[in-house]
């Protein structure tokens, strides 16, 4: 169902996405899908963790593939970062801006934040003096990359801006931390 909830917002737009449409096209009835998500929300909601742990899975391989080094993880974390919102459509945007002052889209996206920021932490607080990133200074990595990428998004600067600005902006980040030689 949520392939076809997807295909739904990709052809007709979010505004289209309907329980009982989805279960029209799906070839479900309306208690299967009702069952499944409760309400119009839901369902945008398990789109958006779907559209997370698709991209989740993607950067985690990504980091697994790559040298255990500060400047390997941060081009990983920056293309990842960048190519996430890249390649977002119209789908994702559609469905967040669906459920913006939701309380769900709320608490789902601090979730994410505080997911992204925690995942950002392990991966380069080995290489600062004592593990010594704040969240200050993270939470302005996670800003940096949302407007870089949305920046990249519009057509305002180039992919390949948006990952290096925001692969310099990490390298600076750690290295302010690092230990002194």
């Amino acid at each position: 169902m949520i392939d076809t909830a997807r295909r739904l917002v990709r052809e007709e737009g979010t505004d289209a996405l309907t329980l009982g449409r989805l279960a029209e096209q799906a070839g479900v009835t309306k208690p299967v899908v009702y069952d499944h998500f409760e309400t119009r929300n839901g369902l945008l909601v398990a789109l958006y963790r779907d559209y997370d742990a698709r991209q989740g899975s993607i950067m985690d391989a990504a980091l697994t593939a790559c040298a255990p080094t500060l400047a390997a993880r941060a081009e990983v974390i920056a293309s990842a970062y960048v190519g996430c919102v890249l390649t977002q459509g119209q789908e994702i945007p559609g469905v967040a801006a669906a459920l913006a002052g939701a309380p769900e889209m709320d608490a789902l996206k601090r979730s994410y934040q505080a997911g992204f920021i925690a995942k950002c932490r392990a991966l380069l607080e080995p290489f600062t003096a004592g593990g010594s990133l704040t969240l200050a200074a993270l939470w302005a990595m996670l800003g940096a990359a949302d407007a870089l990428s949305e920046a990249a998004a519009r057509g305002e600067i180039a992919k390949e801006e948006a990952v290096e600005e925001l692969r310099c902006s990490i390298l600076s980040m750690v290295e302010r931390r690092r230990p002194s030689p």
